[in-house]
């Protein structure tokens, strides 16, 4: 299993893709998703896919969707080698089956998918693709083609569920896409709490976790009572280079959370830190967070792992979704939990000044 492409509902879909193009560096991409009741464009970078869909009549399904949550992810597809098997499971333990098997021939691509309900207005397609030749089934639009592909992946997508909703959830994934319990973070500052699941697919190539508020005024509670129910809050997309990325998207106008810098006074003060001076200067000056193991096996000469993590702020009007972009070195691998309460205290400091937080 792995992601195919996040689905988007928005008001405006050509307004989006042009987001994407001059904020994120995506290109545009043809596509054949678009009916006479809804509108759908289709960014992408590197192996990341997004398609974006409008309404364009009052019976067009996004258009269902918005009339009750705001605008964001509606679906999130995965890649699956056996569309059947995958749905049948998922029928055995009690998912509802929102669209049955269906064949069809896109491009190069010949598709077999069906789709489910998940959680709130979230829905999960199941896609089997075989190929007639090694081309992709999107065609490029030639006058957008750049090789620039900032990114490398989704790394992972964050899942928001309402409180007493987390083992239920956990175990939701577990029967219908086998997947499979990872870290656990339990965060507490002054005034707010949350708990957190990492869910990892069988094969570990899809990362999902998944929060519960533990706290009335959680940033989750909040996310909560603005969606209008659970729903995908945010989306990390993994770069190799985040420096110099979050530098472009800096200069495209890209609105990120603010870190204060003496979170990197503090950082010196931890044992492990292996970026050179000039390093964490450029990573400050960029106000990226930085995490790693302080300590490493007795006897190795193995760098530390380290994870380099940044945060938009809140893309759409209301504070719901927004993305993430991380670098991860040394093969770091899960979620270091200085970044996540870092991350937990940045969006504090936003509510704050929405005045959801006192």
């Amino acid at each position: 299993m792995k992601i195919d492409h996040v689905h988007f509902y928005v008001e405006d879909a050509k307004i989006w893709r042009d987001w994407f193009v001059h904020h994120l560096g995506f290109q545009s991409v043809a596509d054949r998703n678009s009916s006479f009741h809804t509108c759908t464009e289709v960014v992408k970078s590197g192996a990341v896919c997004f398609f974006l869909s409008s309404p364009l009549l009052p019976t067009s399904p996004v258009a269902e969707f918005l009339r009750k949550y705001p605008p964001g992810v509606a679906d999130v597809a995965f890649a699956v080698e056996d569309v059947e098997a995958a749905i049948a499971q998922a029928q055995k333990h009690g998912a509802t089956i929102l669209q049955p098997i269906q064949e069809r021939q896109v491009g190069r691509a010949f598709l077999k998918c069906g789709k489910i309900a998940a959680w709130g207005g979230l829905t999960h397609t199941l896609i089997e693709r075989s190929f007639v030749s090694s081309h992709s089934s999107l065609v490029f639009d030639k006058g957008q083609i750049t090789n620039d592909n900032t990114f490398a992946a989704i790394d992972h997508i964050v899942l928001n569920v309402a409180v007493g909703e987390l083992d239920h959830a956990v175990a939701w994934y577990e029967k219908i896409l086998d997947f499979q319990p990872q870290q656990a973070f339990k965060i507490k500052t002054n005034r707010s709490a949350l708990h957190s699941q990492v869910m990892v697919s069988h094969n570990g190539s899809v990362q999902l976790p998944i929060n519960e508020p533990a706290s009335k005024n959680s940033q989750i509670q909040e996310f909560l009572d603005v969606n209008r129910g659970p729903g995908i809050q945010h989306i990390a997309l993994r770069t190799n280079n985040l420096v110099s990325a979050i530098a472009k998207f800096r200069a495209s106008g890209l609105p990120l959370l603010s870190v204060p810098q003496t979170y990197y006074s503090q950082l010196k003060q931890r044992s492990g830190l292996t970026l050179s001076p000039l390093e964490l200067e450029a990573i400050a000056q960029q106000e990226i967070l930085v995490d790693w193991q302080e300590y490493t096996p007795v006897g190795t000469q193995q760098t530390a792992p380290l994870l380099l993590q940044i945060f938009t702020q809140p893309i759409f009007e209301q504070p719901t979704f927004f993305f993430e972009f991380i670098e991860r070195r040394f093969q770091a691998q899960g979620f270091g939990e200085g970044n996540f309460r870092a991350l937990f205290e940045a969006i504090e400091s936003e509510q704050i000044k929405r005045g959801t937080l006192q």
